[in-house]
């Protein structure tokens, strides 16, 4: 009865005609679709353009405009020549016959401007179009690169003129460039003579080449290691070298960069003066790590050089300084203390592990190593401290401590968020069905209400398969700023209703990131919602400060709040899975958790500081961009979108569907939801009921779940390929599991789309509508 009674109100609501209103709503959709995609070319950094085979300028963005100095009336309808002095139109014309012949071209093109008479460089991509049958436009793209091409000439220049040497090689020895400088170094006559000899054969040691080359592999580069190589004349000269290593996809190094420094004349002389070296020079050599001298005040006589690679400060800033005066509150007791111990004679030998600041603004972690120093009589006189960086060894220890717990945690979220989507379905289904034929608003209401709730326990299953398995970032160039931006503005509302201040002030001149614009800004709105639930504990006011700084080879976002800190017991835990500190409801435990999953995706890091009382500072290191085509985009999964409820729809009523799902209820509520809009809807529990329905029964559309007992629902759909060549027969994947672009897109070259559990009925009758138009389209 339940089913017979939502078939006859969507019977009747199929009668219903299309009112005046809802064709106005539809042109204005239009017309605002028609808007927008002019504003997205016209903020393309690339000028777009269709240009006939004689040169009129048929179509063209802001860009090109830009780039042409004219106006798009003074530029539409005009020939490309009344703004382009080289190439002539002559020239376009001889290039007409083998571009036609090909249908596209791509590459860098020379162009003089009139407006301006520079000559400029463009990198341009241009396909043929054709109208009834003959090719009677060209349409394409152009990006000037200009800048580019002259950094490269400069960059040829200044390789050319260096005095040192400078070389380009395989790890396998194979010379592939050389500079002038390098040539003269080892006496050969010509680039073209030194090549012809692997570079290996020019070190004494030969397998000295082969260790720098293994400590390239494991660091990715070498800073002023010593080597010592044969010049043509047999000659042995002294050098320093460093570089760093070019490495493929799968992170193999396939080409090294280096400079190589003829020191002979300096080493001889330092030789030389290690000879006259005294006692205490011999001695502070002997040690490989920072060392430092203190006074019986507990003040800095001398510090090594080694400060400057490890903290980034120069030893003179710490001369008459005290010791451990600027490593972290906390520590400093126990840098005193050991002092103490050792200066007393307590102690012969004493550690300790503290962190210190870096200039960069990053803490690093050292293991102080400390002991008496005697002075001629015997006497303690001061103490004598040895300092190594094992910042690193302790990430390495904490991300193979985080990376078993992710893995553990992540199998677990993935089987039980796979198993929730399919009740999850069902609910938001029959809900979805609820609405359509509820009589009154109370009812309405009420499911409503339902359908909020499943969708919020839908977003948390969508959140464990993405801490699961994250999904790839697209290799978009973005700004940071910008990103940082919109988090900003979404959030702006909820910080001003605490009181709490914002101050951001981006820097002009920071380079690009590769990354997802929306997974990034997600990251930045659960950073400032944790920095505004820490302040509004504490108080009712506060403020943050949001900062941007290129640091290395990365950009840095540093979140700054004055809150309450984070207390020492509990920072090291608040990545884990579902560690909160909010009340019941008040978090899933998962947002910061996926955020470092998200920021490593992009090839990041996440840094975190606090002191209890003195607020947080979260730093978000981002890689900056490398210069590469952006992949074109795939055709995304079909979502679980929430869209208008169309009862009876006209386009659905008579086709037939086959749904292939073990679970009952799905395949119960796909069933009433399809056969009320009108559908012959069969349905099986098995592929191997499904094939044996098709053998004796057309079908124009398959809709089954991808992990069914026995044959999957790929094997079925390579089977139902395989037995039904040349029918029209469309699939239709629904699925619990994250499904990446890459994989939608593969399908649906082969004629299947993918609809991601859970979903609305309304969502299946729009796909389902879709595809049925199409193939009516095509067989037209």
């Amino acid at each position: 009865m339940f089913t017979d009674s939502l078939r006859k109100d969507t019977d009747q609501g199929a009668q219903a005609p299309a009112t005046g209103e809802q064709f106005e709503k539809l042109a204005q959709l239009i017309s605002r679709s028609q808007h927008n995609y002019r504003e997205l070319i016209d903020n393309l950094d690339q000028a777009l353009f269709t240009i006939s085979l004689q040169g009129e300028v048929r179509v063209a963005n802001l860009r090109l405009s830009e780039i042409l100095g004219a106006s798009f009336q003074e530029l539409v309808g005009h020939s490309l020549s009344d703004f382009i002095e080289s190439p002539t139109l002559a020239d376009a014309e001889r290039a007409i016959p083998a571009f036609l012949e090909r249908g596209s071209w791509a590459g860098k093109l020379a162009v003089r401007l009139k407006k301006d008479r520079e000559l400029r460089h463009f990198d341009c991509w241009l396909q043929a179009v054709a109208e009834n049958g003959h090719v009677a436009s060209v349409t394409g793209w152009a990006r000037d690169v200009t800048a580019q091409r002259e950094s490269e000439i400069r960059s040829a220049g200044l390789f050319e003129s260096l005095s040192e040497g400078i070389l380009f090689a395989t790890p396998e020895g194979e010379l592939l460039d050389a500079n002038p400088a390098l040539v003269r170094m080892l006496g050969y006559d010509s680039k073209e003579d030194l090549q012809k000899h692997n570079f290996r054969e020019m070190y004494e040691d030969p397998s000295a080449r082969d260790e720098l080359i293994r400590k390239l592999e494991k660091t990715g580069t070498l800073r002023d290691q010593e080597i010592v190589l044969r010049r043509k004349d047999g000659r042995r000269i002294h050098c320093l070298t460093s570089g760093f290593a070019i490495r493929d996809a799968s992170g193999r190094p396939v080409r090294v960069q280096g400079t190589i420094v003829d020191i002979t004349d300096r080493k001889e002389m330092e030789q030389r003066l290690r000879n006259e070296q005294d006692f205490v020079r011999r001695f502070v050599a002997s040690f490989p790590d920072l060392i430092a001298v203190l006074d019986r005040e507990m003040r800095f006589t001398y510090i090594g050089g080694q400060v400057e690679s490890i903290l980034g400060r120069t030893p003179k800033e710490y001369i008459g300084g005290v010791f451990g005066a600027r490593a972290s509150e906390e520590d400093r007791l126990r840098l005193h203390q050991m002092f103490e111990r050792v200066i007393r004679g307590d102690e012969v030998r004493a550690q300790v592990e503290f962190r210190a600041p870096h200039t960069d603004g990053t803490w690093r972690i050292l293991l102080a190593t400390a002991s008496p120093l005697f002075d001629a009589h015997g006497q303690i006189s001061g103490v004598v401290t040895s300092a190594r960086d094992v910042t690193e060894a302790k990430q390495v220890e904490q991300q193979l401590a985080q990376k078993d717990k992710f893995a553990a945690m992540g199998q677990m979220m993935a089987g039980a968020a796979h198993e929730l989507n399919n009740p999850l379905t069902a609910i938001i289904g029959v809900s979805d069905l609820l609405r359509e034929r509820a009589a009154d608003e109370t009812s309405r209401r009420q499911v409503d209400l339902v359908l909020q709730q499943a969708r919020r326990a839908a977003t948390i299953v969508q959140n464990l398969l993405a801490f699961s398995r994250p999904l790839a970032p697209g290799r978009l160039k973005l700004r940071l700023a910008e990103i940082v931006q919109e988090a900003l503005q979404v959030e702006q509302a909820a910080l001003e209703k605490k009181n709490i201040r914002v101050k951001f002030t981006p820097p002009a001149d920071l380079p690009e990131i590769e990354g997802d614009r929306k997974l990034l800004v997600q990251v930045f709105l659960n950073i400032l919602a944790n920095a505004e639930q820490s302040i509004s504990t504490a108080g009712d006011r506060g403020a943050i400060e949001v900062s941007l700084a290129r640091a290395g080879d990365k950009v840095s976002v540093t979140f700054v709040d004055d809150g309450p800190g984070i207390p020492p017991d509990i920072i090291g835990r608040i990545f884990d899975p579902f560690f909160t500190t909010k009340r019941p409801g008040g978090g899933s435990g998962l947002g910061l958790t996926i955020c470092l999953a998200v920021v490593k995706e992009h090839g990041g890091t996440i840094e975190v500081d606090s002191s209890l009382g003195a607020g947080a500072t979260v730093r978000v290191l981002l890689p900056i961009a490398a210069e590469q085509i952006q992949p074109e985009s795939a055709p995304p999964v079909a979502a679980a979108k929430a869209v208008a409820p169309l009862p009876g729809s006209e386009a659905l009523r008579g086709h037939t569907v086959l749904i292939v799902d073990d679970e009952e209820s799905i395949r119960e509520i796909v069933e009433d939801g399809l056969a009320a809009r009108g559908m012959r809807v069969q349905s099986a529990e098995s592929s191997e009921d499904a094939l044996a329905y098709l053998a004796k029964s057309p079908c124009e559309i398959v809709l089954c779940d991808f992990n069914l007992p026995g044959m999957n629902g790929d094997k079925l759909f390579a089977e139902v390929r395989s037995r039904l060549e040349g029918s029209s027969v469309r699939f239709v994947f629904m699925t619990g599991d994250l499904v990446d672009a890459n994989t939608a897109a593969r399908y649906h070259e082969k004629g299947a789309r993918i609809l991601q559990k859970p979903f609305p009925i309304s969502a299946l009758a729009d796909l389902l509508t879709e595809l049925l138009r199409t193939k009516s389209s095509r067989a037209k």
